[in-house]
């Protein structure tokens, strides 16, 4: 089918979704070391990350046999998941693609300003835009992620090959004077933050960065979180690139980074919220609509991990879900507060097993990219 995506909630034809196989080709260089933090609840835990660029005494002791034994545990049920998730959608009548994986023996690359590791196409909603007929491809927050839509482009050029528009936004040098030094107080984990600064003769001061799940579509209308001068840099261009085919609204550090464990469209008129006081960073015509805010998720609703073991990040990921449709949404099977208060509001929560998502930073809709959905450039804010 042609590309067609404009919204979160209409009908899905087609999607694409990550791969976690090649995480685990590169168990030992992973660690648990980079933080996560957001304005609204101030939760804090880590995050894994390929990285090299922050040194820790945890990333010192990841490859000691316990924690090692631990991640390849972890990410053997990780890539369980992620399959049992096609598995369902393949179900549900979705046709569903997937990226190329990395070669085994690829496991860094280099540009003029910089080398890093390589970070499996997993999270394919963060490096991606679809807006209507037209694939965006954003400048990533992490050097390890620099190429990561590399492994996307077979599905891109199928796509093409139909009629789509394929645009790629201006690539950032990424040295460490790219970044807004203000990212040093309120570090999200897609967002590199160098500790000690260095010049680059490839400096040109801040550029674009900017993931695809900072943003909310909505038909016609694009909502874009901004909260750092690189996000503000991606907002303008966004703007100026979809003048007249999209209305681009700035929203003020709603969160560090992503949005979509934070406010979630599920159908016209009712939004999914982590917080009631989510509303207030709304555009105004959003304020409006019905609102669910489930109850604070409880302590059995996740694995519980030994002492030592990685502190779990914020217990809101659960929110990261995908829908189907307007009625059908796929929800973590263990978020059974998350489950009951959807069935209350009339939906049809369909359980996926999904265990490790507080380590791994990325639910439902983190690992799918929608492609094709029944829904045009309707005026949602009208």
């Amino acid at each position: 089918m042609r590309l067609n995506s404009y919204d979160d909630f209409t009908p899905l034809k087609e999607v694409v979704l990550g791969s976690a196989d090649g995480y685990l080709d590169r168990v030992r260089d992973m660690s648990f070391d980079m933080f996560i933090s957001d304005n609204l609840s101030g939760a804090r835990g880590y995050y894994p990350s390929l990285s090299t660029w922050r040194d820790s005494e945890e990333r010192r002791e990841r490859n000691s046999p316990h924690r090692l034994a631990m991640k390849e545990r972890f990410l053997g049920e990780l890539v369980e998941d992620v399959e049992g998730l096609a598995a369902q959608l393949t179900a549900l009548g979705v046709t569903v693609h997937r990226p190329r994986q990395p070669d085994p023996g690829l496991t860094r690359v280099a540009t003029p300003a910089f080398e890093a590791t390589v970070t499996p196409p997993l999270n394919v909603r963060d490096n991606t835009l679809v807006l209507g007929d037209e694939i965006i491809e954003t400048p990533p927050m992490l050097r390890d992620r620099y190429f990561e839509t590399q492994f996307l482009k077979p599905v891109f050029q199928d796509y093409f090959r139909q009629g789509a528009r394929w645009t790629t936004m201006p690539r950032p040098m990424m040295t460490d004077h790219s970044f807004d030094p203000a990212n040093l107080a309120h570090a999200a984990p897609n967002i590199e933050v160098p500790l000690d600064p260095r010049d680059s003769p490839y400096d040109v001061g801040l550029e674009l960065m900017i993931d695809g799940a900072n943003c909310l579509r909505l038909g016609r209308d694009l909502i874009v979180n901004v909260s750092n001068a690189n996000h503000a840099l991606a907002h303008d261009w966004l703007e100026r690139h979809l003048d007249g085919r999209f209305r681009v609204h700035r929203m003020d550090r709603l969160t560090q980074s992503h949005i979509d464990s934070v406010v979630v469209p599920l159908r016209p008129g009712t939004l999914l919220l982590r917080d009631p006081g989510v509303v207030d960073y709304l555009p105004k015509a959003l304020r409006g609509w019905d609102t669910i805010v489930p109850p604070p998720p409880g302590i059995d609703d996740y694995p519980q991990y030994e002492n030592g073991d990685p502190i779990p990040a914020s217990p809101y990921i659960d929110l990261n879900v995908l829908s189907v449709d307007e009625r059908t949404v796929l929800v973590n099977d263990a978020c059974k507060t998350l489950i009951a208060t959807l069935e209350r509001h009339g939906f049809d929560a369909v359980p996926v097993r999904h265990r490790h998502r507080r380590i791994f930073g990325g639910g439902f809709h983190c690992f799918t990219l929608d492609t094709v959905r029944t829904g045009g450039a309707e005026d949602y804010l009208a």
